[in-house]
């Protein structure tokens, strides 16, 4: 944008919807002025603005690439104090999203339901409004720092995978859509029914009816989730 000047360009990804009167240029990624880019915001703002700008493209969401080139901007502009100033449309939109994105992180590091595969893998597939497994990889590689675990995304079709040492990004593995999140050709272990019935008469003798509460129960859990909880299968 500043090398070629153009005054008000949006943000289209390949193959999207070319504006009738726009003119286009097409940008092909270079590392080298990427790195160059990412310095200077780590200069003029923060890292730790630069992890938000990271978070919130997670979100995917439609115009969001416009969102945070506008940020951008202003943030080159006003320094560090742009992220606090909420009279700007796009730092409103950029913690709005962050918000939504943050939210949609820990429930997936609490809704995720791992099973256990002949081989000893323990496997879990999600479909999250967003992409936040490169979020929440840390998270399970602490927490599951002695097992072999894989989380697959099957809305987006890529997973990440815990070798004992450290965490990798797969793309083939073909989990089935019939809500049990289990591959045909992978088999479960032996022991697995049995946790599985186990977790599942928990759920139940905590469970007091006279203080069931479903509207609040979905709001905390939501129902899109429910197809890949053990105790709702």
């Amino acid at each position: 944008m500043y090398e070629y000047k153009f005054l008000d360009p949006s943000l289209t990804p390949k193959n999207g919807a070319i504006p009738l009167f726009g003119k286009q240029h097409i940008v092909h990624t270079s590392p080298e002025k990427a790195e160059r880019v990412l310095k200077k915001l780590r200069l003029s703002l923060s890292a730790s603005i630069c992890k938000k700008i990271y978070e919130v493209h997670l979100s995917e969401q439609a115009g969001i690439a416009d969102v945070l080139l506008r940020f951008v901007q202003y943030g080159l502009k006003a320094g560090r104090a742009a992220c606090d100033d909420f009279s700007h449309e796009a730092v409103v939109t950029l913690h709005q999203t962050l918000k939504k994105v943050h939210r949609e992180r820990h429930r997936m590091e609490a809704f995720i339901r791992f099973q256990q595969s002949a081989d000893g893998l323990f496997f879990a597939t999600v479909e999250p409004d967003f992409d936040v497994l490169p979020l929440i990889s840390s998270h399970f590689a602490k927490r599951y720092a002695d097992q072999r675990w894989l989380i697959f995304d099957n809305k987006r079709k890529y997973g990440i995978l815990y070798d004992l040492k450290e965490v990798h990004v797969v793309e083939q593995f073909s989990p089935s859509n019939t809500g049990n999140f289990l591959s045909p050709s992978i088999s479960l272990h032996e022991e697995e029914k049995k946790f599985q019935e186990l977790w599942k008469q928990y759920f139940k003798s905590v469970n007091i009816k006279e203080r069931k509460n479903t509207a609040l129960h979905i709001r905390h859990m939501p129902k899109r989730y429910w197809r890949y909880l053990t105790e709702k299968s």
